[in-house]
């Protein structure tokens, strides 16, 4: 078996703004996992400012490799090895790895004609392209004017779910976008999240979150900072049910790491209405599903989002939380956002998220 990893870059159709920065460009690698008859394929999709391996150089850790043959101990070995928490974590590489060590098997098990295109590992109502799955729209920061525009383009685009980026700008200018777009969605008509990617100061949030409650929100992504100290207490306070993002970055959902947390630990102090699983950033889509059996014993809500992964990492995203049949939309839509992508194997019909397992034309 052999491993081989190419790089892409891939420019923003328009840049995409959070309270963090902006993004305009960004750099995925196509791992690849070969044997005699069959290819299994995943996606490395680092966010340079988020993820804890956004700036390593995969191909500098694989280069040794590259002729090499391999066995399944060694994808063993790899997977244990980068999982976070661990002093040699590489979460993205992880999450590539084990997709294209599940779409290899998967092909394996089969014994199928190999169809190169092919990179599922489920096979299901949704990879059959029988079942969608409701997804949220999403409102990137903007200005107020852009940003009301967008949101009743998604809305106009059949979405009753959208979610609204903000921490950015005048608090008061965003309660007054988050007003206007109520004047005409009710809640019974249209649900909003807001994702504030740790925007609110640990001192303000709590008098932020009472006001926007007046607004009827379904829920507020990460309104301090990650590792904040008072995160427990805007969890346990706030009018609006929080949800967990950027604090499950780095931690493994069980075992006390380099950095002394577990997922565990954080969610039995923190105590989050909600938690959002990124398999990029937590470092797989088994991982997630330790994240998930947490979030059942804590009595915690969950849905999926992408982080900025190009086609490749969002169908198989898409295609794994499909397992779960989620009631909640997911966060999935943003293969839309680049101007140069891997072949799709998902497309948007409304508020709905359709799979085609052997891609769709560009």
């Amino acid at each position: 078996m052999k491993i081989r990893l190419e790089p892409k870059s891939m420019e923003f159709l328009k840049p995409a703004k959070t309270s963090r920065g902006e993004y305009t460009q960004k750099t995925s690698f196509l791992l690849s996992l070969q044997d005699s008859n069959y290819t299994g394929w995943g996606e490395a999709a680092p966010l340079g400012d988020l993820s804890t391996d956004g700036k390593i150089d995969f191909q500098e850790i694989l280069a040794h490799y590259w002729d090499a043959e391999l066995t399944a101990t060694h994808i063993a070995e790899w997977l244990l090895r980068w999982e976070p928490g661990s002093s040699e974590a590489l979460p993205s590489l992880r999450f590539a790895l084990h997709s294209a060590w599940k779409n290899l098997t998967y092909q394996q098990s089969k014994g199928q004609v190999p169809q190169s295109s092919e990179i599922h590992w489920v096979d299901n109502a949704f990879t059959q392209g029988k079942r969608g799955m409701k997804i949220n729209g999403l409102v990137w920061m903007n200005g107020i004017d852009a940003m009301y525009d967008e949101a009743m383009a998604k809305v106009a685009a059949g979405f009753r779910c959208v979610k609204l980026k903000v921490g950015a700008l005048d608090f008061n200018e965003e309660c007054k976008l988050i007003e206007r777009i109520r004047k005409s969605h009710s809640a019974f008509s249209l649900e909003l999240r807001l994702d504030a990617n740790g925007g609110f100061r640990d001192d303000e949030a709590l008098e932020q979150l009472t006001e926007l409650q007046r607004f009827e929100i379904h829920s507020i992504e990460q309104p301090v900072m990650a590792g904040s100290e008072v995160l427990d207490k805007i969890c346990r306070l706030s009018a609006i049910d929080v949800a967990l993002d950027e604090s499950l970055i780095g931690l493994h959902p069980s075992n006390r790491g380099v950095n002394e947390l577990s997922g565990d630990a954080l969610l039995t102090w923190a105590k989050p209405k909600y938690i959002i699983l990124k398999p990029t950033l937590l470092g797989g889509t088994d991982l997630a599903d330790l994240w998930i059996q947490l979030a059942q014993k804590h009595a915690i809500g969950w849905w999926s989002t992408s982080a900025l992964e190009g086609n490749i990492g969002l169908a198989t995203i898409a295609q794994w939380v499909s397992q779960y049949q989620p009631s909640l939309p997911q966060g999935l839509g943003t293969g839309l956002l680049f101007k140069d992508n891997f072949t799709p194997f998902t497309r948007v019909d409304g508020e709905t998220l359709w799979y085609n397992k052997t891609g769709l034309c560009n």
